[in-house]
């Protein structure tokens, strides 16, 4: 790498001191039971590094290859490290980020070949993470680097042997879906760097700012860029940075980066405000005790550190996201190119709608409301800049990944639960404009004839999913409706309760299965309902079938009854995929044609508990929790997408799911630990016993709330947040129905 030097300039900045969130010591260290590396191998896609909850910075090691294994920066079973990088994605499938991407070295370094480039060898065994920390050797260069954060800064210490070294900051590498455009570093004094990287990936035109402090002077610095053209026209450069230092044995640097999507201002400020000086120990003290605060809000009881760990690491992994995206003073990137100011709330972003509607987000309403009132608030704000509700925000875009109008089932469901002071009739409203986009991917066909046929557009054009997206379209039009109802507003009721029905219009009562359907109302022909085709989403038939979550009673009425219904559900689960290797990379953790691995099925097994058979939904709820989540790196059966896979297995370890979110009720399942704690806000807990429960003793006996037989298959919103409590009676054999 040819280097130049760039003299050292002394820039004062004008920073303003901001309050940054309080974080409180809990009693006990849930810590102990996380273990980020859960997930890095396999199809999980997670990452390893710390971050605090929610937080903006995801700090975090980068093997240095792109592939889809390597997703989050980090892939489980690769020995190379080629950065730490600031930004990245838990278990999306989709390649962006890895911005501000700093490494240590010793002189000469270890470069390799594009696309890995400067690089170290590590090892496991010289490998920590736990929340809110990570620990590497880089074993080329006997550094060893820990890693902390805040929620807008990431903070690293180095620790060097005595050697001739360095610090690399590489703006310009990219990598999977990620290209940079642009990039700029100067210096601000002898301990302080600034500049920005912008991108174009997954989020178009993604601008990150920073603002980086060293514990000590470097003494040079010196910078190398690379013109970027696009067309045959430079667009912008590629800037990596070098930094020397002469280190002896034991010689330790910290540095403290903030980002911004504002400005190198505004990283400054957020700096300033959350990490004003360079105590690492007090930086990582701060998100322990973060974290500490969040995870001890449920708390569980088990002899079984394995099954603690699994637990503690999935609430962990569903507070990843979504992320702060507003500064301290307030200050966002909007989806219309602006800046944006949030008026006592925080802005968030990073929505994994499709997927998180299911199941964190519910869980949100009950262990963080207030943000979760902020998280709609950002739905809305997003709303007013962009015309339409976020169906995958990222960074200040929409990048309409998958489908839905999923926003919706969220902010529903936080007003018939009461939750926040975000303005009702303007989210209803927001809402039902969202639904009414008529040329938006195919909605105002959906309206018109009551599903999106599967030949509406030439086959070339790509996207397709027209059974998936009628039906969810189908579910989310039933949540507008719910919302209306509860406002008086009959007339958007009725409308939309209505069109909820639609999904009776891809039933095939020849087939028994929801089957794509033409413009001239026939159902498409040589139908195999094993097929993955570009008519369903990520899903076969089989899988699809049951995403009625608002209906289950007419959907059981539609296939013939109680019998009938048992009897398919019992086929998804007995029925084998008829060549595995023909599986798509999506259907993973398969039990059957349950693929607990995707989110459309994510409900099923509680459907049993609809028609009289609540041990079926204990039986196979066991199954998914005992076998499809463990305490390795490839412990999670498919793609973690941003909390959803963690949060189901949270609700189900407590002992109930919300099959429909916008219900106000959760389906009594099975639950792992003979005694839950809830937490709620307002300082009442909700409790779970389940006396006598194994692995084994899965199956319910008996049910009593608050000491009195119970007699429903499900719990209510309101019953938990009283602070009832639930006891189980568990046993080794199918109990009797007790409702």
């Amino acid at each position: 790498m040819r280097m130049r030097f760039l003299p050292v300039c002394t820039l004062f900045l004008a920073l303003v001191a901001c309050t940054t969130t309080k974080e409180s010591p809990a009693e006990a260290d849930y810590t102990q039971f996380v273990n980020p590396l859960i997930g890095t191998d396999f199809t999980g896609n997670t990452y390893p590094g710390a971050q605090v909850p929610f937080g903006m910075v995801q700090l975090s090691p980068d093997n240095g290859l792109p592939g889809w294994d390597r997703i989050a920066g980090y892939f489980y079973p690769d020995s190379t490290i080629a950065g730490f990088s600031h930004t990245h994605l838990s278990g999306t499938g989709a390649g962006d980020l890895y911005d501000i991407s700093f490494m240590p070295v010793t002189l000469p370094y270890k470069e390799a070949e594009a696309p890995l480039g400067i690089h170290s060898k590590f090892s496991h065994e010289n490998e920590t993470a736990s929340a809110g920390y990570y620990q590497v050797k880089l074993d080329d260069y006997d550094i060893n680097v820990e890693l902390t954060a805040t929620p807008r800064c990431g903070v690293q210490r180095y620790t060097f042997p005595k050697a001739e070294s360095a610090i690399l900051l590489n703006l310009e590498k990219a990598m999977n879906w990620d290209a940079t455009l642009d990039s700029h570093i100067e210096a601000v004094d002898s301990v302080t760097v600034r500049g920005y990287r912008f991108s174009d990936g997954w989020a178009r035109n993604q601008k990150i700012y920073f603002c980086t402090r060293f514990s000590r002077p470097f003494s040079k610095m010196s910078v190398d860029s690379t013109e970027i053209k696009k067309d045959g026209k430079r667009i912008g450069k590629g800037v990596v940075a070098r930094f020397d230092y002469p280190t002896q044995d034991g010689d330790q640097i910290t540095l403290v980066t903030a980002i911004s999507g504002v400005s190198m201002e505004g990283a400054a400020k957020n700096l300033q405000a959350e990490a004003p000086d360079n105590d690492f120990d007090a930086y990582l003290q701060k998100a322990k005790n973060f974290w500490n605060s969040e995870l001890s809000r449920i708390k569980v009881e088990s002899d079984n550190k394995d099954d603690k760990t699994v637990f503690y690491t999935a609430l962990y992994h569903s507070m990843l996201a979504p992320t702060i995206y507003s500064d301290v003073d307030g200050s966002y990137y909007g989806p219309d190119g602006k800046i944006h100011q949030t008026d006592g709330w925080t802005n968030y972003s990073t929505f994994s709608l499709w997927d998180t509607y299911r199941a964190a987000h519910p869980l949100f309403t009950l262990v963080d409301p207030a943000r979760t009132n902020d998280m709609i608030k950002s739905f809305l704000a997003f709303y007013d800049q962009n015309g339409r509700l976020p169906v995958w925000n990222f960074y200040g875009v929409e990048t309409d990944m998958m489908i839905g109008y999923h926003s919706v089932p969220v902010i529903v469901d936080a007003y018939l639960k009461g939750i926040g002071d975000f303005d009702a009739e303007k989210a209803l409203a927001a809402c039902v404009a969202t639904a009414n986009l008529d040329d938006y991917r195919d909605i105002g066909t959906y309206k018109k004839m009551g599903y999106i046929p599967y030949d509406l557009h030439d086959p070339s054009a790509g996207e397709n999913w027209s059974l998936s997206k009628t039906l969810e379209y189908a579910f989310d039009d039933y949540c507008i409706a719910e919302m209306a109802n509860k406002m008086g507003k009959k007339d958007i009721a009725d409308e939309f309760y209505a069109r909820s029905m639609n999904y009776k219009n891809v039933y095939n009562p020849a087939t028994s299965f929801m089957q794509p359907r033409a413009k001239n109302g026939k159902f498409i022909e040589n139908f195999n309902a094993e097929d993955y085709t570009a008519h369903i989403c990520e899903s076969n038939a089989w899988q699809y079938f049951w995403s009625v979550q608002h209906d289950v009673e007419g959907l059981i009425e539609l296939v013939g009854g109680n019998e009938r219904f048992i009897q398919k559900l019992d086929s998804m689960f007995t029925y084998h995929p008829t060549d595995k290797s023909k599986l798509p990379i999506f259907s993973t953790g398969m039990i059957g044609q349950y693929a607990h691995g995707n989110e459309p099925g994510h409900h099923v097994a509680y459907l049993y508990n609809a028609v009289g058979e609540p041990w079926n939904t204990q039986k196979y709820v066991s199954q998914i929790m005992h076998t499809l989540y463990t305490n390795t790196p490839d412990g999670l059966c498919g793609n973690e997408d941003c909390g959803q896979m963690s949060a189901w297995y949270v609700f189900s370890a407590m002992g109930f799911y919300p099959v429909n979110p916008v219900s106000l009720t959760y389906e009594i399942g099975t639950p792992v630990f003979p005694k839950m704690e809830l937490s709620l806000s307002d300082g009442k807990t909700f409790t779970v016993i389940a006396k006598n429960v194994s692995k084994e003793n899965c199956y319910i006996q008996s049910v009593k709330l608050n000491g009195e037989p119970y007699d429903k298959s499900y719990i209510t919103h309101g019953q938990i947040m009283e602070g009832a409590t639930l006891e189980l009676e568990m046993g080794s054999a199918p109990g009797q129905k007790w409702y």
